[in-house]
């Protein structure tokens, strides 16, 4: 009977369709879920939900919540986290500082100047989980859902000997995606994908054996809707000859290419982002009204919605059935870079292919990148090995050269002007800070 703890759990459509899937495998329907979160309100909802699907699978699984991380941790076989430090009123700062100084962000939770705040908030509690996992379940897999992923992979990597990947979603969906732009039946679809969460490439790509790549590259040259849809990745795979994962709101902040001038936001990532417009002002919005209303859409799902029994796509389920003995699973995970990708740094925290089974995680090692691809995703992966560094260390320094090097910030600003959004930045975080930053 695995114990399944969620670290996290009232991020309640995530909590809920995961443990949907979970009691799906025949291994894992007699499982404990022990649901863990610091607001009570949540977790009482998250708590409801699950004993909801297992009254209506007739699951032998059992329900706990706990506001205490260490009884959640106890004995566990696997550790879900999916936490955010802080509210949309402390990270927006992330975002509206570096707008002052014309860094205009999109999302801001993954890299960059932005990305970097929210790993040197986010950093030390994920490393206190992996600290309290080494009392109280050493031998558990962490599965981590939180951003900044690479980087607080790398510092829990860095840090304790819990083993862990990070999972996100960028890989699959945008396999799925180019698999519909080309009319393919996704499972005729094959294809080896590499690099860094979020700017990971698609090396290969095929159809029944086939390369797909003419036809992907058919499908955004003759098709407008098809360009428009992701106009700042397709941009990218046309000069650079790979699909990059994430979407284009993402991406559109990762470089120096689309987001320095009004009028290259207005043309590239307002429009075409596939899921978002690309202003700031409406990402803060958005996650606003979710802060505000969150209680309406659980409220719904309890009074008018059915029970979705059957199962999805989360990886983390397959994950966990083939490490209890299941079909094996391959996935893209975020796993240390240990002679798995050749001209990424050694260590650092990539995306790559990855197989669960019985004998636990085995990464596969994939070479080089390609060189068109190379020197974006490696000045990416230095810098924040360079901000892990500086966040492990309390070197304020450090932290300030890697965004110094990050592509967007460089694209519009100076060394002096990067140095004074850093310092306003950190006045305006030290409330959140556990450490002293010389």
């Amino acid at each position: 009977m695995p114990k399944i703890t969620f670290i996290g759990a009232g991020s309640f459509g995530f909590t809920r369709k995961l443990v949907r899937d979970l009691l799906t495998f025949p291994l894992l329907e007699n499982a404990e879920i022990a649901l863990m979160d610091i607001d009570a309100e949540r977790l009482d909802f998250a708590k409801r939900a699950c004993d909801r699907i297992v009254a209506e699978g007739e699951y032998p699984a059992t329900v706990t919540s706990t506001l205490d991380r260490v009884e959640a941790l106890k004995g566990a076989d696997y550790v879900v986290v999916t936490i955010l430090v802080g509210s949309t009123d402390v990270w927006r700062h992330d975002i509206e500082i570096p707008m002052k100084y014309g860094v205009d962000i999109n999302v801001g939770d993954t890299r960059g100047v932005a990305g970097i705040f929210r790993a040197l908030r986010t950093i030390p509690v994920m490393v206190d989980i992996a600290k309290d996992m080494e009392k109280y379940c050493p031998n558990a897999l962490m599965l981590n859902y939180t951003n900044p992923m690479a980087m607080l992979c790398r510092a829990i990597d860095r840090e304790t000997d819990i083993l862990v990947t990070g999972l996100c979603h960028s890989v699959q969906g945008t396999s799925e995606m180019l698999a519909k732009w080309i009319g393919a039946p996704y499972d005729e679809i094959t294809y080896t994908c590499a690099g860094i969460n979020h700017t990971a490439w698609y090396t290969e790509f095929l159809w029944n054996g086939e390369d797909a790549y003419p036809l992907i590259n058919k499908a955004i040259t003759e098709n407008q809707d098809t360009y428009n849809a992701e106009q700042v990745r397709n941009e990218m795979y046309l000069a650079l000859d790979y699909y990059v994962t994430e979407s284009s709101g993402h991406n559109s902040e990762y470089n120096w290419w689309f987001r320095k001038r009004p009028e290259l936001i207005e043309k590239y990532a307002t429009h075409g982002t596939n899921w978002n417009p690309g202003h700031h002002a409406y990402i803060l919005k958005e996650y606003q009204r979710r802060e505000n209303d969150w209680r309406d859409d659980i409220h719904d799902w309890f009074e008018n919605q059915e029970v979705n029994l059957n199962r999805g796509h989360e990886y983390a389920a397959y994950i966990m059935n083939a490490m209890e003995g299941g079909t094996p699973f391959q996935f893209n995970g975020n796993v240390p870079n240990k002679n798995l990708v050749d001209n990424l740094p050694y260590d650092s925290c990539v995306e790559v292919p990855v197989w669960a089974s019985r004998k636990g995680l085995e990464a596969v090692a994939v070479g080089k990148l390609p060189a068109s691809v190379t020197p974006l995703t490696n000045l990416y992966s230095q810098i924040e090995e360079m901000a892990v560094e500086g966040i492990l260390t309390g070197n304020r320094r450090l932290i300030y050269q890697a965004i110094a090097y990050s592509p967007l910030s460089a694209a519009v600003l100076s060394l002096a002007e990067i140095q004074q959004m850093v310092d306003e930045l950190f006045a305006i975080n030290e409330p959140y800070l556990t450490k002293e930053f010389a």
